[in-house]
C-alpha cells in the first residue's frame, strides 16, 4: 500500500482514538519509508494535515513524530508548516502558563492523579477545569511536538515560508527555561537568511560586503569568515579544511579542534561572543556590522556548526574600494 494511503488510515485511527489500529498503521508507514521516494513522501503528508489540525494535543505526539521522520527522508514540509506552527504556538503558550505555576508534578500515571493536578492548576491560576486540563495536556505533550519544527527549519525555504514569525518566536522564548528543545527551535527562529553583512578588516584597511544565510551560531561565522577571506583577500593560512567541512556539510567535530583565527567585535567596540548569533549583531544603518582584530589569545572549540542538517551560505559580493573601506572605518568604534 502506498504512504498517502498509510498515512489516512493512521489519521483516521489517531482522531477516532483507536490505540491498536493507530500502532498498526504507525508500523506499516515505518516499513514503507525505505521504498518510498520524495514524491511518495510529500503525499503522505498531505492526509495528516486534517488530523494534525483537529487531534488534541496530547494525542498528537505520534503524528507529530511522523512528520518529523516524513521530512527528515525527504519530504516538501512546506504544506504542513502552517498547521504545525498554529498548533505548536498554542501549545507552547498554554505550556509556559503551566511552567510559571512552578508545580513539580510528574506526568499524572493514573486518571486519579490527573484529576488531582487539573484541580490544583485550575485553583492555582484561578482558571475553569477545562482551561486548567489544556494547560495541562500541553506541559506534558509539547515537547513530542517540538522536533515536527526542528527538521524543517533547518531549510532555508521553509524559514522564509514560516508563518506566524513573531507569535512562535515569542511563545517558544517562554518556554525554553522548562524545555531543552525549546531553546534549539528558538535558535532557528532567529537564524537569519538573505542578510546583508558588513566586515571590516582593521589591520589590512579593507571591508567587503557579504551575505549570509542559514549560520546557527558565531562560532560557526567565524570559521566560514576566515574560509571566505584569508588566502584570498587577507594574508595568512585559510582554516584546515575539516574545519571549513564541520561548519558546513561534514562532520560536526574534526579531527582537530578548529582555532580562533580573528577578534570579532561590532560596530560600537562591544566583543561579538563565539556562543551568541549573528541576529546579536547590532545594525550599524542598515547592515550588521563584524570588525576582524588580531586575536589577543588563543581560542579553540570542537563542533563546527550547530544544527547537522542546516546548511549555510556565506557569499562574498563586493570588496570594498580604499575610500569606502576608510569611511566605514571611521565610523566603528575601537575594540572594548
Amino acid at each position: 500500500m502506498a504512504l498517502p494511503d498509510l498515512c489516512a488510515g493512521l489519521a483516521e485511527a489517531v482522531l477516532r482514538l483507536d490505540t491498536k489500529a493507530s500502532t498498526r498503521s504507525y508500523r506499516a508507514i515505518v516499513d514503507r519509508l525505505p521504498a518510498a521516494d520524495r514524491d511518495e513522501l510529500s503525499a503522505g503528508l498531505v492526509p495528516l494535515i486534517p488530523a494534525l489540525e483537529q487531534v488534541a494535543l496530547g494525542n498528537g505526539g505520534l503524528l507529530a513524530t511522523l512528520v518529523a521522520g516524513l521530512i527528515e527522508q525527504g519530504a516538501d514540509p512546506l504544506p504542513v508548516l502552517p498547521v504545525l506552527v498554529s498548533r505548536m504556538a498554542t501549545g507552547l503558550e498554554l505550556a509556559a502558563r503551566f511552567g510559571e505555576l512552578g508545580d513539580p508534578a510528574g506526568a499524572p500515571r493514573s486518571a486519579d492523579e490527573y484529576l488531582a493536578l487539573r484541580e490544583r492548576v485550575s485553583q492555582a491560576a484561578k482558571l475553569s477545569v477545562e482551561e486548567a486540563g489544556e494547560i495541562v495536556q500541553a506541559w506534558f505533550s509539547i515537547k513530542d511536538w517540538i522536533p515536527s519544527l526542528l527538521l524543517p527549519l533547518q531549510q532555508k525555504r521553509a524559514r522564509l515560508a514560516l508563518p506566524q514569525r513573531d507569535r512562535l518566536t515569542a511563545a517558544t522564548a517562554l518556554m525554553t527555561p522548562h524545555a531543552e528543545d525549546a531553546a534549539w527551535l528558538l535558535g532557528l527562529l532567529e537564524v537569519l537568511d538573505d542578510e546583508p553583512l558588513l566586515v571590516l578588516h582593521r589591520p589590512a584597511k579593507q571591508a567587503y560586503e557579504l551575505t549570509i544565510s542559514g549560520v546557527g551560531d558565531n562560532f560557526q561565522l567565524h570559521t566560514l569568515l576566515a574560509a571566505t577571506l584569508i588566502g584570498k583577500h587577507l594574508p595568512g593560512s585559510p582554516p584546515d579544511p575539516s574545519w571549513v567541512a564541520a561548519a558546513t556539510e561534514g562532520e560536526l567535530s574534526p579531527a582537530t579542534p578548529i582555532h580562533g583565527q580573528f577578534y570579532l567585535a561590532d560596530a560600537t567596540g562591544e566583543t561579538i561572543w563565539n556562543e551568541g548569533r549573528p541576529a546579536d549583531i547590532p545594525l550599524l544603518g542598515d547592515h550588521r556590522v563584524v570588525v576582524l582584530d588580531p586575536p589577543p589569545y588563543e581560542r579553540s572549540w570542537n563542533l563546527g556548526r550547530t544544527y547537522p542538517l542546516m546548511r549555510p551560505e556565506v557569499t562574498l559580493n563586493r570588496v570594498l574600494p580604499a575610500a569606502e573601506a576608510f569611511e566605514w572605518a571611521a565610523r566603528v568604534s575601537p575594540a572594548n
